[in-house]
């Protein structure tokens, strides 16, 4: 039965993440025990699940500090990781560009792969449902506990079992991101970033402060970013020479 109050959307977008909040899981214990395990602050490592809530980002963060990288290159590279929110944003601006700056700001910075992925699992690759954003905030609160609580779980078992980092646990991250980006790929300009990313970060990844992973994320945004406007100018000169042929 399709829900109709905003509550009822809140839940659903709560039980729809669920099963990205297990997989998600091992993600912030791991990243909880390398800050433990690179001497990170337990107040530091907190924060940056608290404020910066970029799982991707934070891990790489954490391993530029680990070496000693200059703030502004590590700064650069979390910036450039962080860009492909811009892609999910600009597709579900529509659904949202009605709301308050307040609404706006909430969904802004509770944008995730995660998260995105549930929206767009559940509304379709282009969504306009008026209830969206509570089916969203759902989504969003519900990984962003899910996401500080295991950054502590990881820090606290990081002190009394070292390094659980070397684990294997890594590989519900892989899994995770499988997870989620196969199923979004559903036109030529995603396919394109994906696959320009991933030669670009085989190809550079011996590069220090891991700038390999920075060129291949500008690579694959620039690549299907370009491709997606390329797309758009082609079906508006179609259009407008049916128009001049009608």
């Amino acid at each position: 039965m399709e829900p109709k109050t905003n509550g009822q959307f809140f839940i659903l977008g709560l039980r729809y993440t669920f099963p990205l909040l297990v997989s998600a899981a091992p993600f912030g214990l791991i990243f909880g025990a390398l800050t433990a395990s690179n001497d990170i602050h337990i107040y530091t490592a907190l924060a940056m699940s608290i404020f910066v809530y970029a799982g991707a980002s934070q891990f790489v963060a954490v391993g530029l500090m680990a070496i000693n990288t200059p703030i502004a290159i590590i700064c650069i590279t979390t910036f450039v990781v962080n860009l492909r929110h811009l892609l999910y944003a600009a597709a579900i601006k529509e659904a949202v560009s009605h709301l308050s700056l307040a609404w706006r700001s909430l969904l802004a910075f509770g944008l995730t792969d995660e998260t995105y992925a549930a929206v767009v699992g559940y509304f379709g690759s282009k969504p306009k449902h008026p209830k969206l954003h509570w089916f969203y905030l759902g989504s969003w609160l519900s990984m962003y506990i899910n996401w500080i609580f295991w950054t502590f779980i990881g820090i606290s078992l990081g002190k009394q079992l070292p390094n659980i980092e070397s684990w294997g646990l890594e590989f519900a991250i892989v899994v995770t991101f499988i997870g989620i980006v196969f199923p979004l790929l559903q036109s030529k300009p995603y396919w394109l970033a994906a696959i320009t990313a991933s030669v670009m970060s085989v190809l550079f990844g011996h590069w220090p402060y891991q700038l390999g992973l920075l060129f291949a994320s500008f690579s694959g945004i620039a690549v299907g970013y370009g491709s997606l406007i390329l797309a758009q100018k082609h079906s508006t000169q179609h259009i407008t020479q049916g128009e001049k042929d009608v």
